[in-house]
């Protein structure tokens, strides 16, 4: 009877043994993009000539009228009493002609604490032709996006300013016609700044004086396109920045700047195919063809995490969500180095160079720029050379900013 009992034991055990196993794997895609997309990703573009000579930088430069888009804590620092600023850029000008950024900005120092400032920015996408039929007559869309913003700016101390920024995101990419509910999409965002500038040191030959700023930019809720399509977060950043003045003489000056800048923004995870199957050769991975397939699920996450939060939650996410780890967080951020040189405050040259990770973008561009001032007016230009194998939309563009200087000099305590 034992022997009848411990047989069948032994029989059992070979039978499941031999049975096949059903396992579940993940297989990610391999076409999985690391590179972070954002909704209006047009206000990351240097709309004016002077940053854009730089390699796109400004958020420890010296003042200027533009600062607004960089650094608005900055106009507790100028020495004029007010300025208009006005800037040109053509977008995708080797393909064609009606595509460009335009900014206007206005800025006015309330006293020798505070200032305020307020800019709008405009990108055109042009026209487009839209014809039902070969004889129809041909139907005009202009689809277009826009920011209108207010900041307000108070000296904390004899060095150090701060200033905070509201602002209006509207954007019509939406053809009447093609779409069935046309109305823009459109947020808000807050900026928060900060920027420090030391009093004018003498070395052994040379005088000089330190620069120093941050800003988080474009904090604000995500922006939704259609009822039905998904939540896309705004291109909310973080910019560091820092720089030195070389002061020669009276004529004289050299200004170098180095900035750094990361998306606070969730890093997309690494997505695969989740299957159920039944392991036939009984090697642990599902081989397609061999193994019976049970089930399968499609966009699960392999690596990283979900996407689907908050933009405060997003905010913080950024910072240790990178599938690859801490080594991917770093290629994050871009960096660039300018430098500005200034021959009597009326003549001034500029270089800069703009670095991205091939993994998140693969920007890499070379910038030229010079600037002329004539008693209250500046006029700036720059020019883009790409030194990546994915082309620039604004490369070998020049791009124009013309300012106004009312009340110079009013305060020179700097």
């Amino acid at each position: 009877m034992k022997n009848y009992i411990l047989a069948l034991m032994i029989l059992g055990f070979l039978a499941k043994s031999n049975a096949q196993q059903t396992l579940t794997q993940i297989i990610p895609y391999s076409n999985d993009s690391r590179v972070i997309t954002t909704g209006v990703p047009f206000l990351l573009i240097a709309s004016d000539a002077r940053a854009a000579g730089m390699g796109d930088m400004g958020v420890a430069t010296s003042v200027d009228v533009h600062s607004q888009q960089w650094n608005p804590s900055k106009y507790a620092f100028s020495e004029a009493k007010s300025g208009i600023g006005i800037s040109y850029t053509p977008y995708l000008s080797k393909l064609v002609n009606d595509i460009s950024i335009g900014q206007v900005t206005y800025f006015n120092r309330l006293n020798e604490r505070s200032a305020f400032a307020g800019s709008f920015k405009y990108f055109s996408l042009g026209e487009i032709e839209l014809v039902d039929g070969p004889n129809d007559t041909p139907r005009i869309a202009k689809p277009n996006e826009m920011t209108m913003d207010l900041s307000y700016t108070l000296r904390l101390a004899d060095q150090f300013a701060m200033g905070v920024a509201l602002r209006y995101l509207r954007s019509d990419l939406k053809i009447i016609g093609v779409d069935q509910n046309p109305a823009p999409a459109s947020t808000i965002g807050v900026d928060i700044a900060g920027y420090y500038q030391s009093e004018e040191e003498a070395y052994s030959d040379f005088n000089g004086r330190w620069r120093g700023g941050f800003a988080i930019q474009n904090l604000g809720p995500k922006i939704k396109y259609d009822d039905a399509g998904r939540e896309n977060f705004i291109p909310t950043n973080l910019r560091l920045g820092g720089g030195f003045d070389f002061i020669f003489d009276q004529y004289n000056k050299l200004a170098v700047t180095a900035e750094f800048t990361k998306l606070l923004v969730p890093t997309p995870p690494v997505l695969g195919r989740e299957v159920e199957f039944e392991d036939t050769n009984s090697n642990g991975t599902y081989d397609e063809g061999t193994d019976t397939l049970i089930s399968e699920k499609d966009n699960v996450i392999v690596s990283g995490k979900s996407t689907d939060v908050s933009f405060i939650s997003g905010v913080f996410q950024s910072f240790g969500d990178a599938p690859g780890g801490f080594s991917e967080e770093l290629k994050e951020f871009t960096w660039a180095l300018g430098a500005e040189y200034q021959y009597q405050d009326s003549f001034a040259l500029r270089a800069g160079f703009f670095n991205e990770a091939e993994e998140k973008g693969a920007r890499k561009f070379f910038a030229l720029g010079a600037g002329f001032k004539y008693t209250t007016i500046n006029v700036d230009m720059s020019y883009l050379f790409s030194a990546s194998k994915v082309q620039s939309p604004l490369e070998n563009t020049l791009r124009f900013s013309l300012t106004f200087n009312f009340g110079d000099g009013e305060y020179n305590e700097y």
